[in-house]
């Protein structure tokens, strides 16, 4: 039988193959996340190596390439006008958007502040661009003390939320970004309104795990509804429902702790009989380590994906698919703290595909929609084209 039943789709959150053509648009120069984290002694990953990762147009640089790598592979490139998790996605699950969503490198309007504060019932501050860990520690006393709500921005279309568990309950922090994100619409419509806990005593504050991301809804339809109007599974692991604002989203299944509790879901999905899309965003590489521009860490964080890849290969059933990318850049090395205008990888590995297929350069993420509909055989319209019949093996 020649059906294919599932697809395991790995976002490997922030992992950049290099600059693309109009980086400077976005303020970047030269980057390139791969190409940073393999000059640490930290990086090892066979299995993507042998995947066919580095034979990847562009990629040469690393010299090493394999004679007869197991996936087909491509290099992707960006056609919406961001650089950020939102716009990503979305683009890889079909919709291009050819408007950046809206940023604040100033801060906030006043009537938007003024707005949060009659709102909330609080009064906010900071209001300005801020590394996520250096903002509570500037602002996390003066919050302790009034009560007041730290609210600042980054490079992304972001409004986050930050405060600390002993003043506002989980629920109640949770309750003013659902406020935020009502009044975030329209022109201020920010892809994400993010909830920043933490805890600990001055000056040792500490970001807690219960970060929760309110998104905007996609404009319009993506693969995941179309596959869910048609009855086949979506199941979201790690960030995805947050992403797509729930919608298409069969079942979801959060990360508690790190990239590794987020393979042990995918892992626990694979021993499961359904059909449809397995959706995964693996968060750590961009939150733990990119923003955090630690080069070592990053590479770390590779070296535990790739050795359990090892172990997740094995799972795969005949009429599985597995196909690994990403949705941005975020280069360690790269000045600042934010997110870099990359490529990013696509490895496309089962035994119903072929092997050492070079898709080459590819000009939209959204390619991957198109495949996965093809695939499926469900109606969905998108920009990006599949590639599924120069790779498939029936």
């Amino acid at each position: 039988m020649n059906k294919i039943k599932r697809i395991f789709l790995i976002v490997l959150d922030s992992f950049g193959i290099g600059n693309e053509p109009d980086a400077a648009d976005f303020g970047d120069g030269v980057c390139n996340t791969l190409k940073s984290i393999t000059s640490s002694n930290k990086f090892y990953t066979p299995n993507l190596e042998k995947l066919g990762l580095f034979n990847i147009d562009g990629a040469d640089w690393a010299k090493k390439t394999v004679a007869n790598p197991a996936a087909s592979f491509a290099r992707l490139q960006e056609a919406s006008r961001g650089k950020d998790t939102t716009i990503g996605h979305w683009e890889i699950a079909g919709i291009i958007s050819e408007k950046p969503l809206p940023t604040y490198p100033e801060g906030f309007p006043t009537e938007i502040i003024s707005e949060l504060e009659k709102n909330f019932g609080r009064k906010i501050i900071c209001n300005k661009p801020y590394s996520g860990t250096a903002v509570i520690h500037d602002y996390g006393e003066e919050h302790l003390q009034t009560g007041a709500l730290i609210v600042y921005t980054s490079a992304d279309s972001v409004l986050q939320i930050a405060a600390h568990e002993k003043i506002i309950s989980l629920d109640e922090l949770y309750r003013y970004c659902k406020i935020a994100r009502k009044i975030m619409q329209g022109k201020h419509g920010v892809g994400r309104v993010i909830a920043r806990p933490f805890t600990g005593n001055f000056p040792n504050f500490e970001r807690m795990a219960q970060r929760h991301d309110f998104s905007l809804e996609p404009p319009r339809e993506t693969i995941l509804d179309a596959l869910q109007k048609n009855n086949f599974a979506t199941i979201g692991v790690g960030k995805i429902f947050d992403i797509f604002a729930g919608k298409g989203i069969s079942e979801s299944l959060g990360i508690n702790f790190d990239n590794t509790d987020g393979m042990k879901k995918t892992f626990a999905q694979a021993e499961k009989n359904f059909e449809g899309l397995c959706f995964v965003n693996l968060v750590d590489f961009d939150m733990k380590f990119g923003h955090r521009r630690d080069v070592d860490g990053y590479a770390n964080a590779m070296t535990t994906f790739d050795f359990e890849l090892g172990a997740f290969l094995g799972k795969l059933k005949s009429d599985d698919i597995l196909m690994i990318t990403a949705d941005h850049g975020c280069d360690p090395a790269a000045p600042g703290t934010d997110h870099t205008r990359e490529y990013v990888p696509l490895l496309i590995y089962g035994q119903k595909i072929q092997s050492a297929v070079n898709l080459g350069t590819l000009p939209t993420f959204a390619t991957i929609a198109a495949t996965i509909a093809e695939i499926f055989s469900v109606d969905f319209k998108t920009q990006g084209k599949s590639f599924f019949d120069l790779i498939r093996k029936f």
